[in-house]
């Protein structure tokens, strides 16, 4: 059975930085994106890496966000640092395994002082 689970979400000041993870088990990761949605707003792509290891950001986070991936332990991380009050959101990551797409549960990050 395909589980996603996420850790890393938390309260941090402006400035600050936070590590997603998204572990995977019943399959291995073939492509992953992380995704958000603030309160009130859609839901949209932050970061995506490929199976080789091709990633892509939306503009708002580029140079600020860095999506990787550990094959051995399945693992797929989200650094981000200089968070600002705009990053706030539930975040979820999406992983294609077992020739399917799949959520992860969500965890929030809320930047506040």
């Amino acid at each position: 059975q395909v589980q996603l689970v996420e850790s890393g979400g938390g309260l941090v000041q402006p400035g600050g930085s936070l590590r997603l993870s998204c572990a995977a088990s019943g399959s291995s990761i073939y492509a992953m994106g992380w995704y958000r949605q603030a309160p009130g707003k859609q839901r949209e792509l932050v970061a995506a890496i490929t199976s080789d290891g091709n990633t892509n950001y939306a503009d708002s986070v580029k140079g600020r966000f860095t999506i990787s991936r550990d094959n051995a332990k399945n693992t797929v991380y989200m650094q981000m640092n200089s968070l600002k009050p705009e990053d706030t959101a539930v975040y979820y990551c999406k992983a294609f395994l077992n020739l399917q797409w799949y959520w992860g549960q969500g965890t929030q990050v809320t930047v506040s002082s």
